[in-house]
């Protein structure tokens, strides 16, 4: 089968990879001049690993846990599998050559203004703005606004702080070399409340930049045409990770492919329960953080993917 990929992301490179070693005609667009996620985190747990090996190659850190900071109190957090610190954008460019190397065409500087003719099957892992959701009628996912920076240094630390903020939280990760400091948060709120945390604590960043990041389950239910990763909301409600959310939906759909159909009710099956409880998780946590902080435990576990 002919198949398009719109969006030469993480999810679109890993789907054109993984379809091209089936022996499909695969065809990946890309709006962008070249390749790689130039703002995120960077910040997976070891299940990338399971999914892209070669990634093992781009680790820069590796983060055990999370300290927390609610205004009264500190709270810190194991997780049951590390983080990796990877640079997102060499990521997706590794990637691009494993789905190259595998038969797939990459075509660069394609903005799509109308869906591709000529192809059996169309893919669009083209973000929290997608063209191909709108071209299907489909709602917008809720979006939130990631912002990060850097500052350079030589910290090297295993665990990651997080303050917590409305509908979203503020970040500082060790990076090779430097420390990144950033905020997810509501659109109309981000700026606002990462500059005056910059600005308490006396820290000031180069390399600022600023993405859209979506959380929904917006998966339709069509033969021909389907979504994958940021396109269709796939991050995870506390963090806003996309990555490892859309790499287990793009596994769903290589299982089922091509039946888009029943990919949609699986990952529908598989994700909207964990949407929900997660938000109800989060929401209890951040009550207590900031009404009742003696409620929460000095030290927590939890698996980082799924709250598990």
């Amino acid at each position: 089968m002919k198949v398009a990929i719109i969006g030469a992301g993480t999810c679109g490179l890993y789907l054109g990879r993984k379809l091209a070693q089936k022996g499909e005609d695969v065809t990946i667009f890309e709006k962008n001049s070249t390749t790689g996620n130039k703002i995120c985190s960077g910040l997976f747990s070891e299940r990338i690993l399971d999914f892209i090996p070669e990634s093992r190659q781009l680790i820069e850190n590796e983060i055990s846990s999370v300290i927390i900071h609610f205004p009264k109190k500190e709270t810190k957090v194991n997780f049951s599998k590390k983080f990796l610190v990877i640079n997102h954008s060499k990521l997706d460019n590794l990637l691009a050559g494993l789905a190259y190397a595998a038969g797939a065409k990459i075509i660069l500087n394609q903005n799509i203004s109308k869906l591709p003719e000529g192809f059996d099957k169309i893919i669009g892992c083209d973000g929290a703005y997608s063209f191909v959701r709108k071209e299907l009628h489909l709602p917008d996912p809720l979006l939130r606004l990631g912002i990060q920076g850097f500052v350079r240094d030589n910290s090297n630390n295993n665990f990651v702080e997080a303050w917590p903020c409305k509908n979203g939280f503020l970040w500082k990760i060790s990076r090779r070399g430097q420390t990144e400091y950033g905020i997810i948060a509501d659109i109309n709120r981000a700026y606002k409340t990462f500059n005056k945390f910059l600005e308490e604590n006396k820290i000031h960043l180069k390399d600022i930049k600023a993405k859209a990041v979506p959380q929904g389950l917006i998966i339709p239910r069509n033969e021909k045409i389907t979504l994958c990763g940021d396109a269709a909301g796939l991050t995870k409600p506390w963090s806003g990770g996309g990555v490892i959310w859309g790499l287990t939906a793009a596994d769903i759909l290589l299982k089922y492919y091509p039946d888009f159909k029943t990919y949609s009710k699986k990952a529908r099956r598989f994700f909207s329960l964990k949407v929900f409880t997660s938000k109800i998780f989060i929401k209890a946590v951040y009550f207590s953080g900031f009404h009742l902080p003696f409620f929460l435990p000095k030290n927590n576990k939890v698996e980082s993917d799924f709250l598990r």
